[in-house]
């Protein structure tokens, strides 16, 4: 299993590569989503206010990959599955170019040269992916376990995307959450309330 920054989400067609902005590598967050589970993954006490500062140590990919399995050990194994139905979305995405009768062959050609070109490109985007929604929920599954109500970041636009994703995942448990920015003591921060009993 192996972790790398990949980068934009890549556009291709018969005419050629390139990049929407915007659509960045999931890469980019899983520094940001491991230091969230680190913080929130202790034994919790009544009436106790717990504060976390920001690690500022930056963590290796193999230090990434390896905190998240301890908590999954099959991991990889689980990964390799999704990696594989994936490779079988790209097969299928060629056979799709070769079936369109709009196109001519030698644009055929280049379509599917194109997608050839960047298959590793994407795959490792993938691989990313996947990691980061693994990560995402062994996050909501340590929420759930020690029932938090809340989460408090630095606001930033990679703790914001974290904790959307992280709502959205607790949204499919059905436990509704509300996220917002605060400015406590002149410092901006998101905050995710989690409503759970």
């Amino acid at each position: 299993m192996k972790l790398e920054y990949s980068g934009l989400k890549p556009v291709i067609s018969e005419h050629g590569i390139s990049f929407k902005d915007g659509k960045e590598d999931k890469f980019i967050y899983l520094k940001f989503a491991i230091d969230i589970l680190n913080a929130i993954d202790h034994t919790y006490e009544q009436k106790r206010k717990y504060s976390h500062q920001v690690n500022t140590k930056p963590l290796t990919p193999n230090e990434i990959i390896d905190i998240l399995l301890k908590y999954h050990p099959n991991l990889e194994l689980n990964m390799n599955k999704e990696i594989e139905s994936y490779l079988h979305h790209l097969n299928e995405e060629e056979r799709m170019v070769e079936n369109r009768t709009h196109l001519l062959d030698l644009e055929k050609k280049t379509y599917i040269s194109n997608l050839q070109i960047m298959r590793n490109y994407k795959i490792q985007r993938a691989k990313n992916k996947i990691f980061y929604f693994h990560c995402i929920e062994t996050i909501v599954e340590t929420i759930l376990k020690y029932k938090i109500k809340e989460l408090d970041t630095p606001f930033n636009e990679r703790f914001w995307h974290i904790l959307q994703t992280i709502e959205g995942n607790l949204s499919e448990h059905k436990i509704s959450s509300n996220l917002k920015i605060i400015n406590e003591e002149n410092s901006l921060k998101a905050m995710l309330t989690i409503n759970i009993f």
